[in-house]
């Protein structure tokens, strides 16, 4: 029979951690680290923001090794600007992330990087920003998008809609496969659409007039409409649809989100709809909830806005498998341009990405 611990004069009874089975941490010994993969790993041992990378790291492993598991990577805020772009084309080369949900405007300027154009470095000792705006430079905090780069865009996607038949309807999916074709038949660089052409994976964007692309689609009906062609009709259900299907397929369900948004939110409704389609006798489906999630999002949840919203939180309204049963989730509250490397860098080489390419 085990010893029965004695409170103290105080009323305290003192613990053993280690019969407790707490899990200890560590120094980081920077010495013992050579790899992306050991430095996150021993971050993992550590506190505070290195900790949490180190659990997302675990987490995400754990998704990339579930065969059974559907990946999703929810994508927000200007992370190809910001030279996240090749992380992304990794992500889906290495088979971890099987399908893509995003802003319009990280696709329209991963498109500028794809077709071999460059953003710059914004030094504010040369140009104000009512400068930038007559010089044609658009400034994303620190980087700077040339106006020229968006019309070479608009002469790509226009390429893409004048062979496209009127009779098809254009949805987010479509039409981005259709980019990522042009891509992989125009470019010899890397692109996350060309990517996400030749590994088979949609990229949707549930946003999609609030981009480059969709504004590049309201000035190419008005063409239409000047030379009397016939209009295309773009139907966003139609990405709500297709996403559905293919989420509704799976066996188990895993989201990968950066930042968070419309991409997170829209990702995340599915299992609301799944509910409500059973609840309300529509259609007879399980509940359907993602049981693992990596979200790597520096807004904090006491703003009120969804892109602070935890995890946890999302329990409540059914998009995620509780802890307890066997849900799996971790949350890095830090810059992607900082954590996303080391998190995703680390997971690639645990699965043999890097010895492969």
């Amino acid at each position: 029979m085990a010893k029965q611990q004695k409170k103290t004069v105080t009323g305290r009874v003192l613990h053993d951690p280690v019969k407790d089975k707490l899990r200890p941490i560590f120094p980081l010994d920077l010495s013992k680290c050579h790899t992306i993969d050991e430095l996150v790993r021993a971050m993992g041992d550590t506190a505070y923001t290195g900790r949490q990378v180190g659990d997302a790291a675990d987490v995400l492993e754990a998704m990339a090794r579930d065969k059974d598991c559907f990946v999703v990577m929810t994508l927000a805020g200007a992370l190809t600007v910001g030279k996240m772009g090749l992380i992304f084309c990794d992500l889906i080369e290495s088979g971890i992330v099987k399908a893509v949900v995003s802003t319009g405007a990280l696709m329209a300027h991963g498109l500028v990087e794809a077709t071999g154009l460059s953003h710059f470095r914004y030094d504010p000792s040369k140009m104000n920003d009512a400068e930038l705006f007559e010089a044609g430079y658009n400034r994303v905090y620190d980087s700077l998008e040339p106006e020229k780069n968006l019309d070479h865009v608009e002469e790509v996607v226009d390429h893409i809609f004048d062979e496209w038949d009127a009779q098809e309807v254009v949805c987010s999916w479509k039409l981005h496969r259709r980019i990522g074709e042009y891509l992989k038949k125009s470019s010899h660089g890397r692109g996350i659409l060309k990517s996400a052409y030749e590994c088979n994976v949609p990229v949707f964007v549930p946003a999609f007039s609030d981009s480059e692309l969709g504004i590049d689609f309201a000035l190419h009906k008005i063409a239409r409409q000047r030379e009397e062609r016939p209009l295309l009709r773009f139907d966003p259900f139609e990405d709500f649809e297709k996403f559905a299907d293919t989420m509704m397929a799976t066996k188990r369900m895993g989201i990968f989100t950066i930042g968070g948004g419309v991409p997170r939110n829209w990702s995340q409704q599915f299992g609301v709809y799944a509910e409500l389609m059973a609840r309300r006798g529509y259609k007879k489906v399980p509940l359907k909830r993602y049981n693992y999630g990596v979200r790597i999002c520096p807004e904090p949840v006491h703003w009120g806005g969804l892109s602070g919203s935890t995890y946890t939180e999302a329990v409540s309204w059914g998009k995620f498998v509780p802890a307890a049963e066997g849900g799996r989730l971790a949350e890095v509250f830090d810059d992607a341009t900082v954590a996303l490397p080391l998190v995703a860098g680390a997971v690639l080489q645990r699965i043999g990405y890097f010895k492969r390419k």
